[in-house]
Order: structure tokens, then C-alpha cells, then sequence
């Protein structure tokens, strides 16, 4: 198993720090980006081997590999997404299929929480797709928001959801077995030749509807938050000190 980031996005809302920089170097602890608490994560998580997405601004992660290398003891493997700055990240993951072919740990590349949600998922394996659940914070209306049936499968993953009737959200971290690879690569391919603007989420759904397992663990009580804008990043530096 791998550790996979998807880091493609350019993070516009996050102007001017994104100007130069994918939102995943955006510092959030001194010197400490995004990126450095997702390698620290997944190194700490016994994933030394990681493919990191790459695409607006990827020049600024390459000339970093080397130094993320030899501070977390990782080996970083680059695949690149030349439609970034066009498409959503549906396209992002089909594009690393045959990384996580072998199973992967992945986590978004604009998501900042401690390393209990890796050590949540990889306690937790076994089905398909395990997917980080929060099903403790209260809901609006941008959250990736989630129902499972009474026996635990996937029904639903969108956003376009009132957030009462969501379990949880789905807080960008999840397990890929590689069991499932082939046919969610399938499913992720089916869903940005519908629509390339569509989420990687709605292949996950693609995958369930199919059949394909896709279930929940639930993160407890943690501190994290996805960074999508200023007050976002404003939260993860207040957070992010802490781990």
C-alpha cells in the first residue's frame, strides 16, 4: 500500500498566497505546509512510499521533493495532470490508477488533520473503499456530505444534499484496497467522460452504484478542517500548531 495526496488544484479562493504556490505549500505552521502535515502523516502511518497528483504550479512541488524526501524519510513519485487548471479532480485520481492499483492510503492535498485519521482508516481496513467519516460536526451546505445504509454501504456522497439528512461528512482521506482498483479506476473514468467537472466523490458513487463496497469510519473527535479560503486557513494555522 501507498500513500497518495492529490495536489493538482490551484486554490484561486486562497489569491494571493496561490498566485505562486498550489494551495498544498500554503504555510500553516510556520515554515509547515499543508503538504509537509499530509507527508508527515502518512510517513508517521508506516507509508513511506507516496505519488503525489500534481498540476497548477507543479514546479513548486518538484523543486521540493528532494527536501520532503529527506525530512520525512519518504520516496515521492510525481504524476502530473495537465488539465488542472480546466478539470475537477475526478480526472486527478483516474490519472494515478496505476499507483493505487497496489492499494492506497489517499489523502486531499487541501486538508490539514492529525494523524488519528490515518490510524483510523488503516484500524479499520477491510472494505473496498474506506472512506474518513466526520460524523460529529454540524453541517452547511459546502461539505461532502454522506448517508450509508442500515448496513453500512454507501448510498450517497455529494454535496448537494440538505445537511440533515447526511450522517456525516466526508472529510478528503480514504483507503483504496487494491482489490477495488481496477473497477474504480472504471468508474473514475466513466465519471469525467460525463463530465470532467465532475468530483472524484461522484466516481466513488459510480463505484457504489456499480456494487463496489464503499463504507464509513468515523475520525471521533478531531480537529481538522479542509482549506478552501482565507478563513479556512485562518482555522488550520490555529489548529495545526497543535499536532
Amino acid at each position: 500500500m501507498i500513500g497518495l495526496i492529490l495536489a493538482a488544484g490551484a486554490g484561486r479562493r486562497l489569491r494571493p498566497y496561490t498566485d505562486t504556490l498550489p494551495k498544498a505549500l500554503v504555510p500553516v505552521d510556520g515554515d509547515t505546509t499543508i503538504m509537509d502535515i499530509a507527508l508527515r502523516n502518512l510517513a508517521a502511518a508506516g507509508l513511506p512510499d507516496v505519488t503525489i497528483v500534481v498540476g497548477y504550479r507543479a514546479s513548486a512541488v518538484e523543486e521540493r521533493v528532494a527536501g520532503f524526501e529527506s525530512k520525512y524519510g519518504v520516496k515521492i513519485t510525481l504524476v502530473h495532470n495537465d488539465k488542472a487548471e480546466e478539470w475537477n479532480n475526478a480526472y486527478s485520481l483516474w490519472l494515478a490508477r496505476d499507483h493505487f492499483a497496489q492499494g492506497a492510503l489517499m489523502v486531499n492535498g487541501d486538508t490539514v488533520h492529525p494523524v488519528s485519521v490515518e490510524q483510523t482508516l488503516l484500524d479499520h481496513r477491510g472494505p473496498s473503499i474506506l472512506l474518513a467519516i466526520d460524523n460529529l460536526k454540524k453541517l452547511a451546505d459546502e461539505e461532502m456530505k454522506t448517508v450509508f445504509s442500515p448496513d453500512g454501504q454507501l448510498t450517497k456522497i455529494t454535496k448537494l444534499m440538505e445537511p440533515g439528512d447526511a450522517f456525516g461528512e466526508y472529510i478528503g482521506a480514504n483507503i483504496i484496497e487494491a482489490s477495488a482498483a481496477a473497477e474504480l479506476a472504471d468508474a473514475l473514468k466513466t465519471t469525467w467522460e460525463r463530465d470532467p467537472n465532475l468530483y472524484y466523490e461522484d466516481g466513488f458513487q459510480e463505484y457504489a452504484n456499480r456494487g463496489g463496497e464503499v463504507r464509513a469510519a468515523t475520525i471521533g473527535e478531531v480537529s481538522w478542517v479542509e482549506v478552501d479560503n482565507h478563513d479556512d486557513l485562518a482555522k488550520a494555522r490555529d489548529i495545526a500548531c497543535r499536532y
